[in-house]
């Protein structure tokens, strides 16, 4: 009996998949959790097998930002091709303004203003040496072959019982979690052994993705580009990292019948005829494939408390508008921090309901776009279609690409105001201002440091450490000193705020400048002190400079709630923080 017990391994979390979704969420657990917490990420198949080229590509802003707050967008960027250009070329070869990607150039108010195209190849290499410095390591080829769960035990306890099995020796071995994440694929076994509904359908189109070393006489190689074929529909053309090329094509039911067997040398083929007029050699292949395209969607993204499913466990979809990894990636960044201040016993357990009911709505958004440009793609209109049933299919499909533009490149996803994780503000915007509101992205400023008056970035002053951030902005402090020093006392006398233990950092960014942010505050100031002497910060985020604000940042980046600085913000902010916070109460 004790041998057995011996045998029985505890973790805190249990990550299934070693692709880019479930790396970067043990990576963030990893770096945010202190020992003696406990990581596992396991990876049924081979490290060979899974350093193949291929598969996702492209990051867009939103995505890169998330990472960069996480400390590994640069080592990204120094490996990736960046696309900033475009091109969209009709079935005669000549280029047609505003169609296809022409969206991914007026990505804008984000320092990551290009597509990362980097093969999931090279990324995954990135995230397991990251995930390596933080003392995890990726263990494959083990495969979990069975899940148990107790639901007699509650938060935060050992509630699930894994099997799993070494791919190599096929020794089995059980382990103990509190929670797990199924971050499995498509064909996910976390899903299926949770009894989890997969909604939707395949569609009866094929598209077939093909990467190589190529030789071309199209204008604009080195880009994003769509050829409006009117033989394999509207195909992508990717320049890669490594001097590569992506191209990608629909295949129809009549083109295969020319083919008793679809292989490497007919994927060339294909390839070939599909960005026609243009020529196209293959110098080397690295990777093609053919797939069927369609849409499907988890009924849920956590079931029993402790089982979670993220990336393409519980959302698929075709790869027409690049967002398979970027909305993996969302899933990750959303639950990490959430996971972690649970684990750690600094937030309530129903906070972990909220990646669900953040998360979701933005996949039924993606397939909801998904369906109507895979459509288009394969040059069909969308179901449904209320316009001009001769509409160009190409033509539609620009105009669909144009209005999801900031969804696509992220910076324009949102979470809804819910009062509680995302509460609505007090604070008013300045007069001309765009509000930032709860639930939206925290824009991106730049700011200047104390002493050496050198640039820095918002986003880099408060990583993803699975910590909020509290911005105070001061604005002229020759105006907002009787709120600030008010708010100062306030803060000072509150135990809640005050105390260290809290995941909750203060920054203060002051639209004057001096040799001594003591001496310009009047006191200690809060956190550290940034200045914004262009009032370009203050501008962003619509805060008059003779008044000043507060705006509460989450973990991931986006913004919480925000208001005045004024005599009950101290209140206002406890009561924001309580909600989802576990707070001692003020003595």
């Amino acid at each position: 009996m004790g041998s057995l017990e011996e045998a029985v391994e505890h973790v805190d979390v249990l990550v299934v998949g070693g692709g880019p979704v479930g790396l970067i969420t043990a990576y963030q657990l990893a770096a945010s959790l202190p020992s003696p917490y406990r990581i596992k990420i396991i990876e049924k198949e081979p490290k060979s097998a899974q350093d193949q080229y291929g598969r996702a590509i492209t990051l867009y802003p939103r995505s890169t930002e998330m990472l960069d707050q996480l400390g590994l967008a640069d080592a990204l960027a120094q490996e990736c091709f960046a696309c900033r250009t475009t091109a969209s070329y009709d079935k005669d070869g000549n280029e047609v303004a505003g169609r296809g990607w022409y969206f991914m150039e007026n990505m804008k108010d984000t320092k990551w203003d290009f597509a990362l195209v980097l093969r999931q190849k090279y990324q995954e290499e990135i995230f397991r040496q990251a995930l390596k410095r933080e003392g995890v390591s990726l263990d494959a080829p083990v495969s979990l072959i069975d899940i148990q769960v107790d639901d007699t035990v509650g938060w935060n306890r050992y509630k699930i019982t894994a099997t799993v099995q070494n791919g190599v020796t096929g020794a089995r071995n059980v382990i103990k979690c509190k929670y797990l994440v199924g971050a499995d694929g498509g064909r996910s076994f976390v899903r299926r052994a949770m009894d989890i509904p997969f909604d939707g359908a395949s569609s009866e189109d094929k598209w077939v993705r093909i990467d190589g070393v190529i030789e071309t006489n199209m204008p604009k190689p080195r880009s994003y580009a769509a050829i409006e074929s009117p033989t394999h529909g509207n195909v992508l053309w990717a320049a890669l990292d490594h001097g590569a090329t992506r191209i990608g094509f629909a295949f129809t039911a009549e083109r295969e019948k020319a083919y008793a067997e679809f292989n490497e040398d007919a994927a060339v083929k294909e390839a070939i005829a599909s960005v026609k007029p243009f020529t196209l050699l293959f110098k080397q292949v690295d990777w093609w494939t053919i797939y069927v395209v369609g849409q499907r969607i988890a009924r849920n993204m956590l079931v029993k408390d402790c089982v979670f499913l993220a990336g393409d466990a519980c959302h698929t979809h075709s790869s027409g508008a690049a967002q398979g990894m970027n909305t993996g990636l969302h899933d990750a960044v959303n639950l990490g921090w959430k996971l972690s201040l649970v684990l750690r016993g600094l937030a309530k357990p129903e906070l972990l309901h909220t990646y669900e009911t953040e998360r979701l709505p933005n996949v039924h958004r993606l397939i909801n776009y998904d369906k109507d440009i895979s459509r288009l793609m394969t040059m069909q209109l969308p179901i449904g279609w209320t316009g001009d049933p001769k509409a160009d299919p190409n033509e539609v499909l620009g105009h669909v690409m144009a209005e999801a533009a900031t969804f696509s490149s992220g910076l324009g996803i949102y979470y809804e105001i819910d009062h509680q994780l995302n509460a609505s503000s007090t604070f008013s915007s300045a007069s001309g201002s765009v509000p930032v509101e709860a639930g939206h992205r925290a824009p991106d400023v730049t700011l200047q440091k104390p002493g050496t008056l050198e640039s820095t970035r918002l986003q880099k002053e408060t990583p993803n450490i699975a910590q909020f951030y509290i911005v105070v902005f001061a604005g002229d402090i020759s105006h907002t000193k009787p709120s600030m020093t008010a708010f100062s006392n306030a803060v000072a006398t509150s135990k809640v705020l005050s105390n260290r233990s809290l995941p909750i950092s203060f920054l203060t960014i002051a639209t004057t400048s001096g040799p001594s942010a003591y001496e310009l505050l009047g006191g200690v100031p809060f956190g550290k002190v940034f200045y914004d002497v262009k009032k370009v910060a203050h501008s962003r985020y619509g805060v008059n400079v003779n008044e000043g604000a507060i705006f509460v940042l989450r973990p991931d980046g986006w913004v919480g709630t925000s208001m005045e600085i004024a005599p009950d913000a101290v209140d206002k902010l406890k009561g924001y923080l309580g909600n989802f916070l576990i707070l001692e109460a003020d003595q």
